[in-house]
């Protein structure tokens, strides 16, 4: 296999590519079995890559499954503690306009990539192909250790929150219960072992069940915004957009404001998780970007939509903060009802948020899988497995759930275990998307005509669309690795940085040790068209 900057494709191979992407999808290809549509197999040919997985998620499906992965309204809820301590609530209600919109460059960047080169991989595999021959290898794979650091940390945070939530509910009923890490843990447990049972022995039945789940979505957004307007006191609109607030303790507003976007960073991620389940969905090439867009803007709309509602019903972000439960929105719930209705209104929120916990180990469990296949991992061979009976990638399924597990460790001895989980994700995704989307804003500049064929693009204005992604990538990056409040102990210090840190140093001593001899990243198997 020669290095695919330096190969091109023979006159008939280029003409055969062309006349498939000129037909239509037929509907016997449709149902073509394990390999999907006639797209599908030129796209894994072209990448060099073998179908192993089921393609058994039509487009609807897909759309379905990154907007329940991403919950977006159902997580702006659950994780505002840091937005509102740091920010109030016009900080919480502004860092999220501006982060949706950021994100919004990112993820039609990300949605572009995904449709020329549609494979589990992702981010890595985009920076081996787009990148210079002279430096793919070593980025491509520092970029997959952080990118599986980035999913893991996305899958345990997850799990932390519905586990802790129960505890949070727990002490609604029982004011006198006393909850501590140790039982909040044990809680966390019980959910990832709910995403484990669901992802090897459920997973037919889920891929069957996506547009209920994106019916399930919708129906409790509509029950928590309604609720909420009827019920609840409302704060007038002056408080809402104009009055900012800081409990972090932070020397100015502005600084506040800034350290407390990350909660509305949080919300926004996730929506490129259909990218990494590409080889299972039909039509990849063209439905993974779809799903990837539409979900995300739309998901967008409705946070926006819960988050004013929500806003509205605080009478006290004080008080909110300092709820037994630790979590605003318990608050909220109490003030328009009562403790039947918080269990319910709560419930509510959990169902969707286990279900995408179950979908985000799914995509993490792929993205894992695929950087093993290309050997990027240590016993690689072991996480690459694929059970032949289920056509799943069981090995990788238990290996996300017992990293998982260990994060969800931090909550033993840290009152700010979640912080520390949220900004590793946001910090290790942001990461891998700078340096993925830096190497095809620098194909698109120098060697535009390298680049595989997009079937969804972003026309003449794509350029300059990468280029304000990639900006706005570097601002969250900077932002995610600040503690939560100052003065800074060893209670309010972001620990995410420690873990950062530590995987990136042993993704470089891994890359001597082994990946310079094992690793040659994804694109010595791609075919491409055109020469440096």
């Amino acid at each position: 296999m020669a290095v695919a900057h330096n190969m091109q494709h023979d006159a008939a191979k280029d003409s055969a590519v062309t006349g498939l992407q000129a037909l239509e999808i037929d509907a016997s290809s449709e149902e073509n079995g394990i390999n999907g549509t006639r797209y599908d197999v030129t796209e894994m040919d072209r990448m060099g890559k073998v179908q192993q997985f089921k393609r058994n998620i039509r487009p609807l499906a897909a759309l379905s499954f990154s907007a329940v992965l991403q919950s977006t309204w159902e997580y702006i809820m659950l994780s505002d503690y840091e937005g509102l301590e740091d920010g109030g609530l016009a900080g919480m209600l502004w860092t999220y306009v501006w982060s949706s919109i950021g994100f919004g460059f990112i993820i039609v960047s990300l949605a572009e990539m995904a449709s020329m080169a549609p494979t589990s991989g992702g981010q890595y595999h985009w920076v081996s192909e787009f990148a210079s021959p002279r430096y793919q290898k070593f980025l491509s794979y520092v970029t997959g250790w952080m990118s599986v650091l980035a999913w893991q940390a996305g899958t345990a945070s997850g799990s932390f929150l519905t586990g802790t939530i129960i505890q949070g509910l727990i002490s609604v009923r029982d004011p006198d219960y006393n909850p501590t890490g140790w039982q909040g843990t044990l809680f966390v447990f019980a959910m990832i072992l709910i995403a484990f049972y669901f992802n090897i022995y459920g997973a037919g039945l889920m891929a069957r069940m996506q547009n209920l789940l994106l019916a399930t979505h919708v129906f409790c957004w509509v029950v928590i915004v309604v609720t909420l307007w009827v019920l609840a006191p409302l704060q007038p609109a002056e408080a809402v957009f104009t009055k900012f607030e800081n409990f972090g303790g932070w020397s100015s507003m502005g600084l506040t404001v800034m350290v407390g976007q990350l909660a509305a960073i949080y919300g926004c991620l996730s929506s490129d998780a259909t990218a990494h389940m590409s080889e299972e969905i039909k039509d990849a090439g063209r439905y993974v970007p779809i799903a990837i867009t539409w979900s995300y803007f739309a998901n967008a709309i409705l946070a926006l939509v819960v988050l004013i509602t929500m806003l509205f019903a605080t009478p006290s972000v004080e008080d909110s903060l300092n709820d037994d439960t630790g979590f605003p929105f318990i608050y909220v719930f109490k003030q328009a009802t009562n403790t039947a209705g918080v269990n319910g209104l709560t419930a509510i929120i959990l169902i969707p948020v286990i279900l995408s916990n179950i979908l985000f180990n799914a995509s993490t469990a792929r993205q894992t899988f695929s950087f093993a296949r290309d050997r990027g991992l240590p016993f690689s061979s072991w996480i690459a497995k694929v059970d032949e009976k289920r056509k799943l990638p069981v090995n990788s399924i238990i290996l996300s759930c017992i990293i998982s597990a260990l994060l969800s460790l931090i909550n033993i001895g840290s009152e700010t275990a979640f912080n520390a989980i949220v900004s590793l994700n946001v910090a290790a995704l942001m990461f891998s998307y700078s340096i993925s989307m830096s190497c095809l804003i620098w194909r698109k500049l120098f060697h535009p005509h390298t680049l595989p064929p997009a079937r969804w693009g972003l026309g003449r204005y794509g350029l300059a669309v990468n280029i304000i992604g990639w900006l706005y990538v570097l601002f969250a990056l900077f932002w995610s690795f600040w503690p939560e409040a100052t003065p800074v102990t060893t209670e309010t210090f972001n620990w995410s940085v420690v873990i950062f840190v530590a995987v990136f140093l042993v993704s470089l001593v891994m890359y001597v040790v082994q990946g310079r001899h094992q690793y040659d990243g994804p694109v010595t198997e791609v075919k491409r068209c055109g020469d440096l």
